[in-house]
């Protein structure tokens, strides 16, 4: 895949990245049900800390709609697991060091460059972009644009 941004209708790209066990996941084993994968700037800063748990929060209505629920930022699996053992978070989050999938995405830089983006893709069951969400400063609405996409993907 090209450093082009991704957009609705794609195909979700092929990668593996190792969670906050350090155990190594491989996205297209989980082809076929739908997907929630949701891009984060950094483990325990606020913002990122209240998407996280809105996730959490609302983590049963995804199982209900059959869907698993991803989060991947650049920091490590040490900090992954750090930040996932505090919040109680019982979804996976993937150590994305070097940012190669964010910028496989397309997943832009906020605030003049400085931040990594916030963004949210729906994947449906065949695999392709049903939704995208963008929003750095919406972080909880994020899982309200999740839940909608899935319902309607």
């Amino acid at each position: 895949m090209k450093n082009e941004k991704l957009v609705e209708g794609d195909s979700l790209p092929e990668f593996e990245l190792k969670n906050q066990e350090g155990e190594l996941v491989k996205i297209k084993d989980y082809i076929g049900r739908p997907l929630v994968i949701y891009f984060y700037p950094k483990d325990d800063t606020p913002g990122c800390t209240r998407e996280a748990c809105s996730f959490r929060d609302s983590y049963e209505a995804f199982t209900d709609a059959g869907c698993e629920v991803f989060g991947i930022s650049g920091d490590s699996v040490a900090k992954h697991k750090k930040f996932k053992e505090k919040h109680r978070l019982p979804f996976q989050l993937l150590a994305d060091e070097g940012n190669k999938i964010r910028k496989q995405f397309g997943v832009p830089t906020n605030l003049l460059g400085l931040l990594p983006g916030r963004v949210t893709y729906i994947i449906n069951k065949e695999g392709k972009v049903a939704k995208i969400f963008n929003s750095q400063i919406q972080a909880e609405k994020h899982v309200s644009e999740a839940l909608e996409g899935i319902r309607n993907s």
